[in-house]
């Protein structure tokens, strides 16, 4: 009778390592497979840019700079993206990622700034559809970003838990996964300031 208790809870603490084994690769591939999907996203946007600009070349020949900063932002944000995909949830790639994005950001802004002085480029309607679709992939970057986030949430808390936390180091998930967060974090938390 004992040797079969025995047995019994042997084979429950078998189950439930192979159970906390099974969750944490399930949960490391759902973060995995989020970061895919901002890939994807980011990768449509960083092809549309060069178009945005070589449309606005026409147009803004004067303000080479301002194109040659979002091409070099664009460049920059490549090869970030480039790190990170080879290492999804990595701190140090996150944050590189996340400061390229931060710089293409302020590139973009800038550009759409100058870009207001040409009414004529404004109105191009090729110009307008480039517009249209780079403001589409920016909302799905932000919903892919978000389900990174929570997916990467969810890993880390499942892998801090208890037991998980006695496995996860052995079964080669010793680290947190970092979440993506742009340079512009802190000022898209802000509150806006209105004044009159």
């Amino acid at each position: 009778m004992g040797i079969i208790i025995t047995l019994a809870v042997l084979a429950i603490l078998v189950f439930m390592v192979i159970g906390i084994y099974n969750k944490l690769v399930t949960l490391k591939n759902r973060f995995q497979n989020g970061f895919a999907q901002i890939e994807v996203q980011l990768k449509r946007r960083y092809d549309l840019i060069p178009n945005l600009v070589e449309t606005a070349k026409a147009y803004m020949a004067h303000e080479r700079g301002t194109l040659e900063a979002v091409i070099a932002a664009r460049n920059q944000a490549v090869n970030g993206l480039a790190a990170a995909a080879a290492a999804p949830g990595n701190p140090q790639a996150m944050s590189g990622l996340g400061q390229a994005e931060g710089a293409l950001a302020g590139a973009m802004r800038n550009f759409h700034v100058v870009m207001e002085a040409y009414p004529n480029l404004k109105a191009s309607a090729n110009m307008q559809q480039l517009s249209e679709e780079l403001t589409s992939t920016e909302n799905r970057v932000a919903f892919a970003r978000q389900a990174f986030n929570d997916a990467v949430t969810a890993y880390n808390t499942y892998r801090q838990t208890f037991p998980p936390i006695l496995f996860a180091n052995m079964f080669g998930h010793a680290n947190n996964a970092s979440l993506l967060e742009f340079d512009d974090h802190q000022a898209i938390q802000a509150a806006p300031k209105v004044s009159f």
